[in-house]
């Protein structure tokens, strides 16, 4: 009775369905936060008659086959990269990017990583870091008597100083983007790093050609849309019980056939 593992695979995928689904929802108000889609492939096929084989008889091709599915599998978790909506905060170390690009992070390990997530702050050194103390990369060290940053849609950094009537310069962020933006991979806190599948990162400096611009006082917010993904969640839920359905049905003709012998 085959339905029973063919059933199985389709209750294994859309419980991956419905996790996936789940993180969105629970994702809904975090910064910059991607969706992310489950994308599913049916598995290999077993042929009792092969289509376009000849007929025993009189030679003639076989029109239509007789192929059974073995079920489904997942093929991928996709991450949908279109841009999210910017708020407004009106904190000057909100940044957001309007259009492509990612701010550098650097690692503990003296690695990158790479994030939109631009909710950053000042450590004890005058340092633009994120939540947990990362430095961004491009910003120099904000001084002490800063009385106020702007960062302009280039991403150039100055800042105002007490008795000085001209700003002073403080470094740039520059942004990197990617060939294949889903090829990140995500390692949490709002982070991703670069993998074989991304490519290399392409710097650039925000405006020019292929990258967004920097908004201050802004962030961008998570691209799950919860109509959408409430949907998507009663559709997972049908096919779910559907399949539940099709094993007890194969349990149900299987002691059919045992009380028969």
């Amino acid at each position: 009775m085959r339905s029973l593992s063919i059933a199985a695979t389709g209750m294994l995928a859309q419980q991956l369905n419905v996790e996936v689904i789940s993180n969105n929802i629970a994702n809904m108000n975090t910064t910059a936060y991607k969706r992310q889609r489950a994308e599913f492939q049916d598995l290999l096929y077993q042929n009792d008659r092969r289509v376009g084989s000849q007929a025993a008889d009189n030679n003639a091709i076989v029109p239509a086959g007789v192929e059974l599915g073995l079920g489904v599998k997942t093929a991928a978790v996709y991450r949908i990269t279109e841009q999210g909506n910017l708020t407004t905060t009106g904190n000057q170390l909100d940044l957001a990017i309007q259009g492509k690009g990612y701010f550098q992070v650097t690692l503990p390990d003296n690695t990158t990583a790479y994030t939109r997530a631009g909710s950053f702050q000042l450590d004890q050194n005058g340092n633009i870091v994120t939540a947990d103390g990362l430095k961004i990369t491009g910003a120099n060290a904000i001084p002490s008597n800063a009385t106020s940053i702007t960062i302009n849609q280039s991403g150039q950094v100055f800042v105002s100083q007490q008795g000085q009537t001209q700003l002073a310069a403080a470094g740039q962020f520059s942004l990197v983007s990617f060939v294949n933006d889903t090829g990140l991979q995500p390692i949490g806190n709002n982070m991703f790093v670069q993998t074989q599948a991304s490519g290399n990162p392409v710097l650039g400096t925000a405006g020019n050609q292929g990258f967004g611009t920097i908004l201050q006082g802004f962030l961008e917010s998570s691209n799950v849309n919860t109509v959408q993904e409430i949907t998507n969640l009663i559709s997972a839920q049908r096919a779910y019980e559907m399949n539940s359905k099709v094993i007890q049905a194969s349990d149900e003709m299987l002691q059919t056939l045992n009380n028969t012998h």
